[in-house]
């Protein structure tokens, strides 16, 4: 029976009970039965540390009989298992999605049976010495070894693989078949690892020898390592292995003449004060492209809300640099800045929504006992808010709008300024004083007015052109030194106030209209609706706090720091001949 049918039963039988506890507003009773829906559909699904030895040997057969001989009846001791016939087939994107994430995907055959396993390793980094991994592996089951399946899968692997293919197709790499022989490793009575001897081909073309190799893999429990070490050691020595320098991946990739892809490259980033502005602008954008693409990964898998974070500062710093170096880049940048925002729009909506959840932690975790429930039912209407707004962000990242981007900005960056602009050409210490003066003036013009009784969008303001301002003056560290890095502290911990003030404003007005909204629909209990009442004062309460706190931090920013800098640059500036 197809295992969505067997999960569908069980999530048929469980649905009128967990309807029951959500009318009568019982969330806690309805998360139960959620959660023992989901125990049985993943008891076959596995996300755990794989703790384990790699070593090549000319011959596994001396290995099988020194297990079978000396170790017998010690502790720890080693049991024979079972030999078994693998076929593993191992998937990735064109554009190698799965690897750029850090990851190899496999399909396992299980012999003669029909279905398979999927697997997800993380590419851990190899310890040539030793031959030791640590790494993740996430594995489901599934019906076929058809890779089309994972597009239906239900479970941890089929997620995580089309958040990061999204629309686009698997392709194989490779295969590799092995004949394993395993032996159950046995300390103080009890299983405590697996040792595999495994004798592998990896086909190639029709005429080719394959390649082969013959491996001894030792897979442990993380809390027995300290004590199979000794173990692991003498094995090796005796049975004069070596340590493995390439995983199975790896030598297939080598065996096939497969080569893996390098970090993207649109150009120098290195940036000095010898440059002309163009190419000072160009170099800003080239670098924060590759911060860019290189968290776009981890975003779309969505474990590591940093990830995400970093997506979305590297898109509002490229915003930023276009808008600030605008005179010195082509006219057709404005049109990638209009992309930037939308994408930036898409990835804040997530990590709008993953603050207030680490802030609702904050809240749980010191609350009263009578408290934690009604939190955790707000808890559960964030987590469904942002499941929406990760798989809107998804679509955004699927596009064709987005794909297009890519390709056509990357381009951009290589072919670098225009030789003919003037403002292109003009050296960097000759623009770079107005390039800070502009964003410096709208601060002062903004922040001089500013009291306890502003708005908070006057406050929201401010923290944008401020904003504006810190980054131009970090593009342009390099260039003035100490003088622009003693303005950047002072303009981060002004940020901070207003980004915080303005958090909170965002969390007690999000607060107020879903209390409202869920309220009518009785979807959340009265009592998270009382406590949500009691964060959103708590909330009025900080920002409050925060606005007595600006007045200080904003004459830290327009004071002598900025003179200095002022000074700096008309120092550095070339004289007019």
């Amino acid at each position: 029976m197809p295992q969505r049918e067997v999960f569908g039963d069980w999530a048929s039988a469980l649905a009128p009970y967990k309807l029951v506890c959500e009318f009568s507003q019982n969330l806690a009773c309805a998360r139960l039965v959620s959660e023992v829906a989901g125990e049985y559909m993943n008891e076959e699904m596995e996300d755990h540390q794989e703790v384990e030895w790699q070593f090549d040997a000319l011959d596994v057969r001396p290995v099988s009989k020194w297990l079978q001989g000396d170790w017998q009846g010690r502790n720890p001791s080693a049991v024979w298992g079972e030999t078994r016939e693998l076929t593993d087939d191992y998937f990735d994107t064109d554009d190698w999605s799965i690897y750029r994430a850090g990851y190899a995907l496999r399909i396992r055959h299980k012999g003669e049976e029909k279905r398979a396993e999927a697997t997800l390793k993380r590419l851990a980094s190899k310890n040539g010495k030793t031959g030791f991994r640590n790494r993740r592996e996430i594995s489901e089951p599934l019906d076929s070894a058809d890779p089309e399946v994972l597009s239906d899968a239900p479970g941890p692997v089929g997620d995580r693989v089309r958040s990061l293919t999204g629309p686009k197709t698997l392709r194989l790499l490779f295969e590799v078949k092995t004949r394993r022989s395993t032996h159950d490793l046995m300390l103080d009575g009890s299983r405590a690892g697996e040792i595999a001897l495994d004798e592998t081909v990896i086909p190639l073309e029709e005429e080719a020898e394959p390649a082969r190799l013959r491996r001894v893999e030792v897979e442990v429990e993380p809390e027995t390592f300290d004590r199979l070490e000794p173990f692991v050691e003498r094995l090796r020595e005796e049975c004069r292995l070596s340590p493995a320098v390439a995983s199975k991946y790896e030598s297939g990739l080598f065996a096939r003449g497969v080569s893996l892809p390098a970090p993207p490259d649109f150009g120098p980033t290195a940036t000095d004060d010898s440059l002309s502005a163009g190419e000072f602008a160009f170099r800003i954008l080239r670098s924060q492209f590759g911060i860019f693409l290189a968290h776009e990964p981890g975003t779309r898998i969505g474990e590591d809300p940093e990830e995400l974070h970093d997506m979305r500062v590297a898109a509002r710093r490229m915003r930023a640099a276009i808008k600030i170096f605008e005179r010195t880049l082509p006219v057709r940048a404005r049109g990638f800045r209009d992309t930037l925002k939308w994408v930036a729009g898409s990835l804040g909506e997530v990590r709008d929504l993953d603050v207030q959840l680490g802030r609702l932690e904050a809240w749980i975790s010191d609350a009263a006992p009578e408290d934690q429930e009604p939190l955790g039912a707000l808890r559960a209407v964030l987590e469904e808010q942002r499941a929406k707004a990760r798989k809107a962000m998804l679509r955004t990242l699927d596009s064709r709008r987005y794909a297009k981007f890519v390709a056509s900005f990357g381009s951009f960056l290589q072919k670098g300024p225009s030789r003919r602009a003037a403002a292109a050409r003009q050296p960097i210490l000759e623009a770079a004083p107005d390039l800070v003066r502009k964003p410096y003036r709208r601060v002062r013009k903004l922040g001089d007015p500013i009291t306890e009784e502003s708005s908070s969008e006057e406050y929201h303001e401010l923290r944008k052109k401020g904003k504006r301002l810190r980054y131009a003056l970090e593009f342009l560290s390099g260039v003035y030194g100490d003088p622009a890095k003693d303005l950047i502290r002072p303009l981060k911990d002004l940020q901070d106030v207003l980004g915080d003030h303005q958090d909170a404003e965002v969390a007690s007005s999000y607060l107020r209209e879903l209390s409202v909204a869920r309220g009518r629909r009785r979807r959340l209990p009265s009592e998270t609706i009382f406590v949500m009442g009691g964060i959103s004062h708590r909330y009025e309460v900080q920002a409050r706090e925060l606005r007595s706190h600006y007045p200080k931090a904003y004459r830290r920013v327009v004071g002598k720091r900025w003179k200095k800098l002022r000074s700096t640059m008309e120092k550095a500036r070339p004289q007019q001949q």
